[in-house]
C-alpha cells in the first residue's frame, strides 16, 4: 500500500496536507512548520534546523509499521479499539516515535502526523472518525505500507 502526503500549504506555526491512500484522496492532514528538511540530509544538518516538538518531518519515503504499540497512547480510551498500536514511521532520520494519531491543532502533532477534514484555519477537525477509518483501511493491508511526503 502506498500512502502519500501532500503538503499543500505551509504556513508559520503549522503545515496543511493532503493524504492518497493509492492514488486516491483519503483526508487532510495537519502537522508542525516544514522547515524545509528532506530524507537526504545528514542527521547533523537535520539536528542544526529542527526545533524539537515543532518541526514536520522530513521529505521522503518511509515505512510504516502497526507493530508497535505506543506508550504514550496505549491507555487512551480513544485508541482502545487497535491497542495503542497506531501507524508508527520507521527510520526518520532526526526524530523517534513518528506516529499518525488524532489531534487538531499543532500543540498535538511534536512531529506526528494528525488527520482529519481541514475545515478550520490552522486546524483539522473530525480526528478521530478520520483516524478509525484510516486505521481501518491499514489494518486491512497484508502488503508493506509506505509513505512519502512531499
Amino acid at each position: 500500500m502506498e500512502l502519500r502526503l501532500k503538503r499543500i500549504a505551509k504556513k508559520e506555526g503549522y503545515t496543511i496536507g493532503r493524504l492518497y491512500i493509492d492514488g486516491v484522496y483519503f483526508c487532510d492532514t495537519l502537522e508542525d512548520t516544514d522547515r524545509g528538511l528532506t530524507q537526504s540530509m545528514s542527521h547533523a544538518v537535520i539536528k542544526s534546523r529542527k526545533r524539537k516538538g515543532i518541526t514536520a518531518i522530513p521529505t521522503g519515503r518511509y515505512m510504516v509499521t502497526l507493530n508497535v504499540q505506543s506508550p504514550r497512547f496505549a491507555k487512551k480510551a480513544m485508541y482502545r479499539f487497535c491497542n495503542g498500536y497506531l501507524p508508527r514511521l520507521l527510520n526518520v532520520v532526526g526524530y523517534e516515535g513518528v506516529l499518525i494519531h488524532v489531534g487538531n491543532t499543532p500543540q498535538d502533532t511534536e512531529g506526528c502526523i494528525l488527520v482529519g477534514r481541514n475545515t478550520e484555519v490552522g486546524k483539522v477537525l473530525e480526528s478521530r472518525k478520520t483516524f478509525e477509518a484510516l486505521y481501518k483501511e491499514l489494518a486491512k493491508e497484508k502488503r508493506s505500507i509506505y509513505i512519502t511526503i512531499e
